[in-house]
């Protein structure tokens, strides 16, 4: 269900792999009944109707189902916590011009990656929480 690289791809304002994170989030979120289904017909039949209705944009991701929210949200605090900062202490760095300057080129562009992923994590926090 999850690509190739094991993670799923968060934009400012959707799921940009929201195929594979709305089927992941069904199967996880399914009961043992359900899954036992799910598995005698080989996932779900075609229904292009509901897939033209399944973007993940943020509004949509605010409207999932408490459990499938709960697990975003523990997902992502997971993932913060693998970080070896929070996204006060790469806001902080990048507000002091002195410390940021000492950076090497690629230590500040590694910075603006880390603190733009962050605070799409915290967006999608705050979306499911």
């Amino acid at each position: 269900m999850v690509g190739e690289e094991g993670a799923f791809v968060l934009g400012w304002d959707e799921v940009l792999t929201e195929e594979e994170l709305s089927t992941t989030l069904k199967v996880l979120c399914m009961s043992e009944e359900e899954f036992k289904e799910y598995k005698e017909q080989d996932g779900w039949e075609d229904n292009s109707e509901e897939e033209e209705n399944s973007t993940l944009s943020n509004e949509a991701l605010s409207r999932l189902k408490t459990p499938c929210k709960k697990l975003l949200y523990d997902s992502v605090l997971l993932t913060l916590e693998s970080y070896g900062s929070d996204l006060k202490a790469e806001q902080d760095l990048l507000n002091n011009k002195e410390a940021y300057e000492k950076l090497s080129r690629r230590e500040q562009q590694a910075l603006h990656v880390r603190y733009g992923q962050k605070r799409i994590l915290h967006q999608l926090l705050e979306l499911v929480h």
